[in-house]
């Protein structure tokens, strides 16, 4: 289950966020990784959202006002 670290610059940097978090190296390379993974879901969720936005923006427009009128026709409230 363990691993060994072979690369110095990357050694450097796991002592330097386990003395910065004040924690062990394990937990120090944990800390690292699962930030990592929080801002790929974050990355992919942003792609997602922006191909809905482009698929939005594709769309062409109606014309139409959405005033209030268009707003109380819709929930049966405009003038009868």
């Amino acid at each position: 289950m363990a691993f060994h670290i072979r690369d110095e610059d990357t050694d450097t940097l796991v002592r330097k966020l386990a003395r910065r978090k004040g924690v062990g190296l394990t937990e120090a390379v944990r800390l690292a990784v699962d930030a990592e993974l929080a801002r790929s879901a974050q990355d992919e969720r942003s792609a997602k959202v922006r191909e809905i936005q482009a698929r939005i923006a594709a769309r062409r427009q109606s014309g139409l006002k959405a005033d209030k009128a268009f707003f109380d026709d819709l929930s049966g409230q405009g003038d009868d």
